[in-house]
């Protein structure tokens, strides 16, 4: 199926790893000239280095620091400099601290609401322009927490539905020149969930990594956790036009593990 993405201009943030690094790679894929973000540089130039592997369009790296309203505004506009517009705008951006409600403090909200929310809120409201110049695509990566809570993870549970409301009123008021989705991953094989598994052996709520990983993926009906590059083939096919006519889903991927009707 050919996507039609070749020569599209593309900016994916956080995508230095995981299902950001995953989502760049297949829009890369696809011909897209894509813009990777992240603010470690070795990583991100790892991550330049892998994705540049399977791009049949240009990639650049550009770092920056999605809680700082600068980099965003930069980020935007080294996009724009480097290949002349923009037509898909992917968001993403690495996950709140894990823990119980009651040891959650008032910082600990101000620093997830501005990392998952006003990251967004900041980079849509630089690229909107460009979208609706040519007509594009946003694409918001959140989490299957927005539709089953997960247990010690309050923050991302609560603060990643403002993400979901506010791709919904995107999708109503930016069309019909720019369509709006939200894509929300379960258990992927990524460091993120490496990092939370390592957290609960910390906390006591698994004996050992390889028990954490299993309950991960205890239940799941496709008998495994996805991977990566799975996730990133939702994201390509939902920026392309063969995806036209979706706009303002919120599509999990997470081969049926949620058992929400909605």
């Amino acid at each position: 199926m050919d996507l039609g993405l070749d020569g599209n201009a593309a900016l994916v943030s956080a995508s230095s790893s995981g299902l950001g690094k995953a989502s760049a790679a297949a829009l890369a894929a696809e011909g897209a000239n894509v813009v990777i973000n992240g603010r470690d540089p070795d990583r991100l130039d790892d991550a330049l280095a892998d994705i540049r592997e399977v791009a049949t369009g240009d990639v650049v790296a550009v770092r920056g620091d999605l809680t700082d309203p600068d980099d965003v505004t930069r980020l935007v506009e080294r996009t724009v400099e480097e290949f002349g517009g923009l037509d898909h705008l992917v968001t993403s951006a690495g996950g709140p601290p894990s823990g119980p409600f009651l040891d959650t403090t008032d910082e600990d909200w101000y620093e997830a609401y501005d990392l998952l929310v006003m990251s967004v809120v900041r980079l849509v409201r630089e690229a909107a322009p460009h979208l609706q110049e040519g007509g594009g695509t946003i694409v918001n990566v959140t989490s299957g927490s927005v539709k089953e809570a997960i247990d010690g993870l309050v923050l991302s549970n609560s603060v990643r539905m403002s993400v979901v409301g506010l791709e919904k009123t995107l999708s109503r008021e930016l069309a019909p020149d720019v369509r709006a989705n939200t894509v929300l991953p379960g258990t992927h094989e990524t460091p993120r969930i490496e990092e939370l598994v390592e957290q609960g052996v910390e906390r006591g709520d698994y004996p050992d990594y390889e028990t954490g990983v299993a309950e991960w993926s205890a239940g799941n009906p496709a008998e495994r956790i996805g991977q990566p590059e799975e996730f990133g083939d939702v994201v390509a096919f939902l920026c392309s036009e063969r995806a036209s006519y979706v706009n303002g889903a919120a599509i999990p991927v997470d081969g049926g593990d949620h058992a929400s009707n909605l």
